[in-house]
């Protein structure tokens, strides 16, 4: 055999490529955190040019996939004995835990400093807090040592549209701190859902998330807990007027679902059953989110189209 030979579906010889590192980054997580932060933009009042608001994006996006790419560096011993992340560049051999930490580093800095420097230093500081937060507190010290990580460290999580926010108008307002809610209190039910039907996963590998520590019965009651603080958070948009009547039923139709799974996972509890009503709960959470946010999105561009006299143009 040569160093070329194949181990476990990788090959030892061969550099990590282009995708490798993109895979680093948690696409499919940062596709969402990147959406969050342009609606963050598009719903602030004043604008940015064009080139500076793409710029202001693509470093969140940046500082985003730097998180992603530290947090697997870090967790690499206990990503290769999880199911849901046995699969990750690392664990697989297609990059080395120094080529992540790396290149998460590389991201990190150099993000911030360009959204400080081209946008403003506002936004750049929520930024490096961003990513501190999501590496120090919640990687690091959170994630392993309490079932509160994910109530606590969802905050990371939350702090891209406020960035967006920031990048638009230069500081903090009570509009941003509302979006950054809706993420915060949406986080726990999102993730203990999950950890209903991973709590095998979580346990093999010491992470005292909910489920592992508790039981799934206390996960149940405080995803249904969760979620009624969801609700009420989340259509609070509308009476601060930044949403409108539009987001307004939408919140309230998709809160009435969201609500109503979250009982249904509370209610059934065995077997397959319970794991396949953890996973509807999962999967619309998601849905949930993107739709509150692109309802927020499409009011404001429906605005902006009417502030310019588009429809009356196509109605005189």
């Amino acid at each position: 055999m040569t160093l070329e030979t194949q181990v476990e579906g990788t090959e030892i010889g061969a550099g990590p490529a282009v995708g490798d590192f993109i895979a680093l980054m948690k696409p499919r997580v940062m596709s969402l955190v990147v959406f969050t932060a342009l609606v963050g933009m598009m719903a602030a009042p004043g604008g940015l040019h064009p080139v500076l608001g793409f710029i202001a994006l693509l470093c969140i996006t940046i500082g985003a996939g730097a998180s992603g790419a530290l947090n697997m560096w870090y967790d690499a011993d206990i990503d290769r004995h999880m199911a849901r992340t046995a699969a990750r560049p690392i664990p697989r051999g297609l990059v080395t835990a120094g080529e992540a930490l790396t290149f998460g580093t590389v991201l990190s800095v150099t993000s911030v400093l360009t959204l400080g420097v081209l946008i403003n230093w506002t936004a750049g500081a929520l930024l490096a807090l961003t990513i501190a937060f999501y590496i120090f507190v919640y990687t690091m010290w959170l994630k392993r040592r309490t079932p509160q990580n994910i109530v606590i460290g969802g905050a990371a999580g939350a702090f891209p549209p406020m960035i967006g926010w920031a990048a638009v108008t230069g500081g903090v307002s009570i509009e941003g701190i509302v979006l950054f809610l809706i993420i915060f209190m949406w986080t726990p039910p999102h993730f203990w859902a999950l950890a209903l039907y991973r709590c095998r996963d979580y346990e093999r590998v010491g992470v005292p998330m909910l489920p592992v520590v508790a039981g799934p019965d206390e996960t149940r009651r405080q995803i249904v807990i969760y979620s009624l603080l969801l609700v009420p958070v989340a259509i609070s948009p509308y009476f601060i007027g930044l949403g409108g009547l539009a987001y307004l039923v939408t919140s309230s139709v998709l809160g009435a679902i969201f609500l109503w799974l979250a009982v249904r996972v509370y209610r059934v509890r065995e077997g397959r059953a319970a794991d396949k009503v953890a996973k509807q709960l999962f999967a619309f959470s998601i849905f949930y989110l993107f739709a509150l946010f692109a309802a927020l999105l499409g009011e404001n561009i429906a605005e902006r189209l009417i502030a310019w006299g588009v429809f009356g143009g196509l109605t005189a």
